[in-house]
């Protein structure tokens, strides 16, 4: 069953308005966007992006004049809303990282907790598959992949024990993966330094690699900012510490305001023409709560970071 993280505080951090169009760029299962659609009005709008096949197919069960999901990327957001005559929005959501439903169905090979066969595409309509990844992959960038999208100390060793144990059969199955995985790990960590399976991170690692998610991230934010309109909030659902960081360097980056000399008797909203400021950030990053952490394990590495459209007075 799909739990959305942090449900109702991202919805809060939204700031919906009855009359507003809103995005939920990652639209998983619905949870976001289903509490989304309860504080809209009859005039309001949301929009559902998804690049998972399956998740646009439980979208469209959504029978509701005001909503529509369509198939992509988010990094085609602006493409999307050009296509459905949408200038601007009043708030967009990115949850970011694997649903519940894709790592729980077997075939989709995100998990390691049951043998199905390594995929790992988000889109299931185009792409490499993990597997035929793994069939060509050069040693040195195997282990490059494993060490900056896993942060994986032993990625050298893990990449050379997948090239040796290629050359023996192929790398088909996830149980396949995580067992080479695991030997290498065995052999290095002490027992009380394993606190979760070790094959996590390199599982992470050729995820995050072959669906491009960072630079999925890198290119949505810059859009996300274009697409706002004055006041329109942006909120972002991380899940890993290179994504949370992306996002948390954008926001700050688009928060700061050019420095003036000292002494120039403006005010801030005059302050706002001269400078390239176009995000306010709000608040600090937000955690989920002890109880959800402990009704939702995959809720513990989430972190979410809200930023506002800055409103330029004339």
């Amino acid at each position: 069953m799909h739990i959305s993280v942090l449900l109702h505080e991202a919805v809060d951090a939204l700031a919906i308005k009855p009359e507003g169009v809103y995005v939920d760029a990652t639209f998983g299962r619905g949870g976001h966007s289903r509490l989304i659609l309860s504080r809209l009005g009859e005039q309001g709008r949301l929009i559902a992006l998804d690049r998972d096949p399956d998740a646009v197919l439980s979208g469209q069960a959504i029978v509701d004049k005001r909503f529509c999901i369509r198939h992509g990327s988010f990094s085609h957001m602006r493409r999307i809303l050009q296509q459905l005559d949408v200038a601007k929005v009043d708030g967009i959501l990115l949850d970011l990282g694997v649903s519940s439903p894709q790592l729980e169905e077997i075939s989709r090979g995100f998990s390691f907790r049951a043998d199905g066969p390594l995929d790992m595409r988000m889109d299931t309509t185009k792409g490499q598959t993990a597997a035929e990844w793994l069939a060509t992959v050069a040693e040195d960038q195997l282990g490059w992949v494993i060490k900056e999208y896993g942060e994986e100390r032993f990625a050298r060793q893990i990449a050379r024990a997948i090239i040796v144990a290629r050359t023996r059969q192929p790398i088909v199955t996830t149980s396949q993966l995580a067992e080479i995985v695991a030997t290498v790990l065995r052999s290095r960590q002490r027992q009380r330094e394993i606190v979760r399976h070790p094959a996590t991170r390199t599982f992470q690692a050729i995820r995050i690699y072959l669906n491009q998610e960072l630079e999925e991230l890198s290119l949505v934010l810059p859009q996300c900012v274009e697409l706002l309109n004055p006041g329109g909030r942006l909120v972002v659902i991380s899940f890993h510490s290179l994504e949370d960081r992306m996002a948390k360097l954008f926001m700050r980056k688009a928060a700061s305001m050019d420095e003036l000399p000292r002494g120039i008797p403006l005010q801030e909203k005059d302050l706002l023409r001269f400078s390239n400021q176009t995000l306010r950030v709000i608040g600090r990053a937000v955690r989920a709560g002890e109880q959800e952490v402990t009704e939702n394990v995959r809720a513990r590495s989430a972190v979410m970071r809200v930023a506002e459209r800055v409103t330029i007075n004339g």
